[in-house]
């Protein structure tokens, strides 16, 4: 019996220290990846302006990567998930001077239409997005815009987010085989 007395304790301490099972993925989650190439994920998947907010807290919780190491990963998670960092490399660096110069017609050529805007809308084209420029590239977007480091972006099978998911970079085929592709600015919130 006082072997029970001091295994009970035991037991009821073990059972609270026990992990949490894992958390189901949200309803808004990206798909798994399933077999197809990493442009092709990116190409069939839009991000979600929902979704943004997620997304940074779950960069935010990741561990940094080692400062000298920083220049490199970006680029190897990029070639790794999407494919062809030059190219994400090349339009991140279009758009920030546009946007951060007030280029409105260097910013329109950066876009992908439709363009997914914040509260779920799609601007079609370039007159509209032209027309509605101030309500589109906000202070908060050149904020984020101007302090976003290339080497510091945040990569997933849906593309490469910028600040706090104001702008994201897509990557679309433009052929069957995906061997040719095309990165754009696809949503901006």
């Amino acid at each position: 019996m006082r072997k029970i007395a001091f295994l009970i304790p035991a037991l009821l301490l073990a059972a609270c220290s026990q992990p949490a099972p894992p958390a189901e993925p949200a309803a808004d989650a990206p798909p798994p990846m399933t077999g197809s190439t990493p442009a092709e994920a990116a190409a069939s998947t839009t991000p979600d302006p929902a979704a943004a907010p997620q997304a940074a807290a779950e960069h935010a919780s990741e561990t940094p990567a080692p400062a000298a190491a920083d220049e490199g990963d970006a680029r190897a998670r990029i070639d790794s998930v999407l494919g062809d960092a030059a190219q994400y490399e090349k339009v991140f660096n279009a758009f920030k001077t546009a946007v951060v110069g007030g280029d409105r017609a260097a910013v329109v050529e950066e876009v992908r239409f439709p363009l997914n805007i914040a509260g779920g809308k799609k601007i079609t084209g370039p007159g509209e997005f032209q027309r509605n420029y101030e309500k589109i590239i906000t202070p908060a977007v050149v904020k984020a815009m101007s302090g976003q480091e290339f080497s510091k972006v945040f990569v997933n099978q849906q593309g490469v987010m910028i600040g706090d998911g104001q702008v994201w970079l897509t990557g679309e085929c433009l052929d069957k085989a995906c061997a040719r592709t095309e990165v754009k600015v696809g949503t901006i919130q």
